[in-house]
């Protein structure tokens, strides 16, 4: 009896020094659930994605290696297909959501009008998913076959054929699955998606690390697909009481007339991330076609540790675009923008911080003889590309932010962008290799992509409030 009830007697204690815990998370740090589940997901990819170099370095070549990052670039093509959907469908679905209620069993209360166009919102995204996932299908099983047969500097002994059909079917499949994700995450889901980013990231590093010790390695990329696309299948299959009703459901004449109200937004995003595709997944096809597999290789392993840092840090900003859409849509600006500018403080903090720590780390392997350090590019290039990550988690940022009012207003920067930034790699980097590749993007971004960047948020923001 005395053992319990100290016991009792702690959980008290226990409860108020948990709370406390969240309170320090939250407010000083700005983690909440969803940023947790999303730090822990992005740790866990840093973390694997360390184990991933080990079995690379042990089981692949360094020309399969090339091959491996390559697969990567090229399923980005998807990108073409999906029209900047997903962002669109999120913010769409978050405007309908702040005037809705989410009851037990998938029952939706609140505006009916609302609830119409939810709907509306989730049957168009099915529809257009499906028939472009099959178009997908036949163009990356094509265009893929067809770059790696032609390419000058490609090893002919890389067995590279059925690894890359399996990787394009699996990213066909999640193709279709994405979207359906982004819908929930505008629907007020934010960390129950975040929670399901972190099983898929454990699911799919653990199915590649079987491809690679089983001397399989080409395989991984296909496997880390197909691990994303069965974890949200199962997640999406318990969510069906609410979205086959909506699926349904009659929206009627309070259907979205896409064209008139979605398209002038959504071509815009369209373009955008269309440029994207030239601005961040050119190196390694064209160091790949010129320079040869291991160099892109390299790069390829420079570009995961690069991007995984802003994944990571780019979390704080991410996970808010959601609420980011609600506030905008009761018009609760001071809100929104202290919340804002408190999310890009931390992502730039967490970024910099990450980008000196991997900098340190391939130095001293550079210095110590460690035979990992060949596997990524050279100190002074991977510095270069290191600088580049700070300055995008900005840019990211603001377009994140105008993004959330139903608008791209970044379409000339990513233009721009793409134009400048597809340019110098492919011409740089036919020259000068990786050094010139990460170059020409580090100036374009100083002297274009930031200033014109803050310019545009600035000036819409002011605007759009004012209004």
């Amino acid at each position: 009896m005395p053992e319990a009830r100290n016991g009792a007697g702690n959980l008290p204690w226990l409860a108020r020094q948990q709370q406390r815990t969240r309170i320090l998370l939250h407010s000083r740090l700005g983690i909440d659930r969803a940023i947790g589940f999303t730090i822990l997901a992005r740790g866990w990819g840093s973390a694997a994605g360390l184990v991933s170099v080990a079995l690379i370095a042990r089981f692949l070549s360094p020309a399969e290696q090339g091959y491996y990052y390559t697969f990567g670039s090229l399923i980005a093509l998807q990108i073409v297909f999906e029209l900047g959907f997903s962002l669109v469908i999120l913010q769409l679905a978050s405007h309908e959501r702040a005037h809705l209620n989410f009851l037990p069993g998938g029952v939706i209360a609140g505006d009916p009008v609302a609830h119409a166009r939810l709907a509306s919102v989730l049957q168009k995204t099915v529809r257009w998913y499906t028939s472009a996932a099959v178009i997908l299908a036949v163009f990356l099983l094509i265009a893929g076959s067809h770059f790696f047969s032609t390419s000058q500097q490609g090893t002919g002994n890389v067995s590279w054929r059925l690894p890359w059909y399996a990787a394009a079917i699996a990213a066909t499949l999640t193709f279709q699955i994405d979207p359906l994700l982004s819908f929930m995450e505008g629907c007020g889901f934010v960390p129950n998606i975040a929670r399901l980013r972190l099983v898929q990231a454990v699911s799919g590093s653990t199915l590649a690390w079987l491809a690679l010790i089983s001397h399989h390695g080409l395989f991984a990329p296909a496997m880390i697909i197909a691990g994303n696309a069965g974890v949200a299948s199962v997640w999406l299959a318990q969510k069906r009481d609410l979205l086959i009703p909506l699926m349904r459901h009659n929206p009627g004449a309070h259907r979205i007339h896409w064209m008139k109200e979605v398209w002038h937004f959504q071509w815009r995003i369209a373009v955008s991330w269309l440029s994207g595709y030239f601005i961040f997944q050119l190196y390694n096809p064209v160091l790949f076609k010129y320079r040869g597999a291991i160099v892109a290789g390299q790069m390829g392993m420079s570009l995961t540790l690069t991007n995984a840092l802003i994944t990571v840090a780019i979390s704080w900003v991410n996970t808010k675009a959601a609420p980011f859409g609600s506030m905008i849509a009761r018009k609760e600006y001071d809100r929104l923008d202290q919340l804002f500018f408190q999310s890009v403080k931390q992502s730039f903090a967490v970024c910099l911080a990450g980008a000196v720590t991997i900098w340190v780390g391939v130095a001293y392997m550079n210095w110590a003889g460690v035979a990992f350090a060949h596997r990524v590019l050279d100190p002074l290039s991977l510095g270069i590309l290191l600088v580049t990550a700070p300055l995008n988690v900005v840019i990211f940022a603001e377009a994140t932010y105008l993004r959330a009012h139903k608008q791209e207003k970044f379409l000339l920067n990513s233009v721009l962008g793409a134009i400048l930034v597809g340019s110098s790699t492919f011409f740089l980097g036919r020259s000068f290799g990786a050094l010139g590749i990460v170059s020409g993007s580090l100036l374009i971004g100083l002297l274009m992509g930031l200033p014109l960047g803050t310019y545009t948020f600035f000036k819409y923001r002011r605007i759009w409030h004012a209004a």
